[in-house]
């Protein structure tokens, strides 16, 4: 199995160091396109690819491959791509907003996997939602699955609106987590600890956090309720919260970023 990632850039990259340093690829090098001289070079020098200047070099090799750019580049790059297609070949989508059907007509091909990644795959910790269109075998979907897991976990999932809606929670979740980091940076910060120590404490606190949710099967509320004690200083965080309507404003904005990647979809 020949494979193939289009495009180094965050996500690109990440993905093919993944696949790259496993074992499925049965001692194949990985091969990588892009357009930029510059990551041409840094690619060459990591010296664990087969790194490609010209796509009709790479294309016509691949069994499965991996489009790792940006949406807006799609057209173009589709339009480049299909001349040298084959019926055989899967197309695994990292683009948001792309539909398998927009993929099929631009490639003329059946088989697509759409893939929805998030960043915390740069360490290992990604989780990547994703779905098939039916001309895909099961072995196949296997194939990529072992591939998108080699960053992380992956979730199958049964249509194209759960990749959309994990776009809204897992996509851009890190966003989330790091506005609220970023928040309570600047309340440390604004108490009058040093820059250092406000990083420590909200780092540790949330990496301890997530730590404690996932060792144990309790939902978030009995961790609060552990944490807080009545008329305690917890309490009054959650409370100020709750009049402020935090909650409904973070899942509001998951949905903004749902409705966004569906309004992508329909344009492609």
């Amino acid at each position: 199995m020949k494979v193939l990632v289009i495009g180094a850039g965050n996500m690109g990259l990440t993905y093919a160091e993944g696949m790259a340093s496993s074992t499925f690829l049965n001692q194949r090098k990985l091969m990588i396109y892009d357009v930029s001289p510059d990551k041409i070079v840094l690619l060459k020098d990591m010296g664990i690819f087969d790194v490609h200047e010209q796509l009709e070099d790479a294309l016509p090799q691949a069994d499965l491959i991996f489009i790792a750019v940006k949406p807006y580049h799609s057209e173009e790059l589709f339009e480049r791509m299909k001349p040298m297609m084959n019926k055989e070949q899967i197309a695994v989508s990292l683009m948001a907003g792309v539909t398998i059907e927009t993929i099929q007509n631009g490639l003329g091909i059946k088989k697509v996997v759409r893939s929805m990644p998030n960043l915390p795959a740069q360490v290992g910790k990604g989780v990547t939602s994703y779905t098939e269109s039916k001309e895909v075998s099961r072995i196949e979907l296997l194939m990529v699955r072992n591939l998108l897991d080699t960053t992380g976990e992956s979730i199958h999932v049964k249509n194209q609106n759960f990749i959309d809606a994990s776009t809204g929670i897992s996509g851009s979740g890190p966003a989330y987590v790091f506005y609220f980091m970023n928040s309570m940076l600047e309340a440390a910060l604004k108490m009058g600890f040093s820059e250092h120590d406000s990083r420590v404490l909200v780092s540790q606190t949330f990496e301890g956090a997530v730590e404690l949710f996932n060792q144990n099967d309790l939902s978030p509320t009995l961790w609060m309720d552990r944490v807080a004690s009545k008329g305690g200083t917890t309490r009054a965080a959650l409370d100020s919260m709750d009049d402020n309507n935090v909650k409904e404003l973070i899942k509001e904005a998951a949905y903004a970023a749902f409705d966004r990647a569906v309004e992508l979809g329909e344009k492609s």
